[in-house]
């Protein structure tokens, strides 16, 4: 309805104008409904096709880490006799028994088919011990190293890092300095340090990794405590009178754990890669137990007479690195996506 004021149209609304929705509901558009964060990251994460990859990979690795050794009725540690030194040295020798081609080609002698029942996928080494069983022991063996002490890590790192940011002035710069201290010495040196006091074995793996690897990850909470102790939500917190530790991990550890859950990621590798380096440098596991480093030693020992023994562990441990590498680059842009990524 229009009216004239003025020389100009007024529109009057009539009550024919307006219709009820009735029992409609208008509370959430379906188009336009809110997504979580980490459902967001989720949809990131799988979008990424290097990233499934990897996650492929290391569920893979995982599964015959925990099931590979019972697939066989050899141990990690046996060694399997025969009825005389020669066939036992035929069959230690060979990758399998059911493949003659294959066994003259790596061992340059004949197959003997009275131990056709033998069949080892991977061979056996120098002793006669299956190196299929070897292999996924040894790959529990060092996955089990790496997420204990990244575990530990994180908790040590972590809590060190949000208590430097967040007091800052005279407690931060002790705390950094004695983080710019323990980085300096080179982890060799803690090594030989440790082995003087310790035995060899899984232990002294673990003690040195806790020693070293939490350094990184107090740096990334540190970086991002400074980020974020400023922001409204923490100012509004402190106003209300909360106390310290909940302001540190009850309000700014959520918001900064993004960073550091992709810290881990590349810290498990790395964890992975210095059990092998101190295992093959005699520091490490100690046989009959064995890990990815103790075989690749036993297969560069053996590389000239065994050419194949070394094969299993040197490809665990590269599909290792490379699948946990593509998880940590999947989350890192999953928890922080580009805008082209959108």
């Amino acid at each position: 309805m229009e009216k004239q004021a003025a020389g100009k149209q007024i529109y009057v609304p009539r009550k024919e104008d307006f219709v009820l929705l009735g029992n409609r509901d208008i509370t959430t558009d379906a188009n336009f409904a809110s997504q979580s964060y980490w459902k967001g990251v989720f949809i990131h994460f799988f979008k990424n096709r290097r990233a499934v990859v990897g996650l492929v990979i290391i569920t893979l690795i995982v599964f015959f880490a925990i099931f590979g050794p019972m697939m066989n009725s050899f141990g990690y540690k046996d060694i399997v006799s025969f009825r005389n030194e020669k066939n036992r040295k035929v069959v230690a020798k060979g990758i399998s028994p059911r493949i003659p081609a294959i066994h003259k080609l790596l061992t340059g002698e004949e197959y003997d088919d009275s131990f056709a029942e033998y069949t080892f996928l991977f061979g056996t080494d120098d002793l006669g011990r299956d190196l299929w069983t070897r292999t996924w022991y040894g790959a529990r063996v060092s996955l089990l190293i790496a997420f204990v002490t990244i575990i530990i890590d994180m908790i040590i790192g972590m809590s060190y890092g949000l208590i430097s940011g967040y007091f800052g002035g005279m407690t931060d710069n002790i705390m950094q300095r004695f983080v710019e201290v323990a980085n300096s010495v080179p982890r060799l040196v803690i090594v030989s340090v440790l082995a003087i006091f310790m035995p060899k074995g899984m232990g002294l793996v673990i003690v040195a990794l806790l020693l070293t690897e939490w350094i990184g990850m107090s740096k990334i909470a540190r970086a991002e405590m400074l980020k974020i102790k400023e922001q409204e939500y923490v100012l509004a917190s402190r106003t209300l009178g909360a106390r310290n530790g909940h302001i540190i991990f009850k309000e700014i550890l959520p918001n900064t754990i993004g960073p550091i859950i992709t810290q881990v990621m590349f810290s498990i590798p790395t964890a992975i890669f210095t059990e092998a380096f101190l295992s093959f440098v005699g520091v490490g596991i100690v046989l009959p137990e064995c890990s990815v480093g103790t075989l690749i030693e036993d297969g560069f020992n053996n590389i000239t007479t065994l050419p194949y023994q070394i094969l299993p562990p040197i490809i665990v441990l590269a599909l290792l690195m490379l699948g946990f590498n593509f998880i940590g680059d999947g989350l890192r842009e999953a928890l922080a996506p580009k805008l082209e990524d959108m």
